[in-house]
Parts: structure tokens; sequence; C-alpha cells
């Protein structure tokens, strides 16, 4: 499971001209999912997501998480994050999960992830979306499990 997370302080994402979902400060995270995860997979990129500590605290030093700010998370399914791009000059797909199982990791992330008192926005899981963001540094980190 990929997660490409952006420090923001605010994104939004569109589906047909319609904003669907939308955040103040806090992170935009881009979800891959490969074929091995599962919900266990999930559950700890959701606690890196959670307690990564990019936030600046009083020092101006990167040291406190989403959860120390009450920050909120945009999640947006991203299955090119799975792609394998070591060879030729076109990507290759062949360990992302099958649409089925990525959707299911997505909405299981989610959930747990509002569970967790975490003030989550979505994506709309295989739309054709537009993402708008004000990358707060910028500072963006790849996360992986």
């Amino acid at each position: 499971m990929q997660g490409l997370i952006q420090r923001v302080k605010h994104a939004k994402v569109e589906v047909d001209n319609q904003v669907i979902g939308q955040i103040e400060q806090g992170i935009l995270l881009l979800l891959g999912v490969e074929k091995p995860d599962d919900e266990q997979t999930a559950d700890k990129l959701l606690h890196k997501v959670s307690n990564y500590r990019i936030f600046n605290d009083e020092n101006d030093k990167m040291n406190l998480s989403l959860k120390d700010i009450g920050g909120e998370l945009l999640v947006v399914s991203q299955f090119t994050l799975a792609a394998d791009t070591k060879k030729g000059m076109r990507p290759s797909f062949s360990s992302a999960a099958t649409p089925s199982q990525a959707n299911a990791l997505y909405e299981y992330f989610v959930k747990q992830a509002k569970a967790q008192g975490v003030r989550v926005a979505t994506g709309e899981f295989g739309a054709d979306m537009q993402v708008s963001l004000c990358n707060d540094g910028p500072v963006t980190f790849n996360l992986s499990v």
C-alpha cells in the first residue's frame, strides 16, 4: 500500500465540476493499493499517516502530527502509485490491486480513520477527479508499509 501525503493549507477534489471533498489545514493522501495489501496493511498506513510528524511546532520544527494539530484528511484513490516504472516508456500496473479489492480497502481505510476521530473527506473511487491543493512548504512524503 502506497500513500503519497502532502501537507496542505487546503485541498479539494471535484468530479464533473462539483466539489465532492474539501479540507482546510491537514493532509492530502493519494492512496494506492497493491495486490498483497489487506486490512492490516491499511491499519499500519493509517497509523503512519495520522501520526507522522510533518507539521511545525512552536520552534518551527516538524514535530507535530495530523492528530496533534486536529487537522483534516482528504483521501483520494490513486491506482497509478502502484505503477512499475523501471522498464520502458509505459508504466505497468501488474502489481495494482483489482478494482474491487482496492475499493474495499479504500473504504475500510476511510472508515477506520473516521472511527479514530479524524475529520475525513474523500474523492470518488474510480472517478475522473480533479484535485486542487495548496501544498504547505511544500512538504510531500511517500509512505509505504
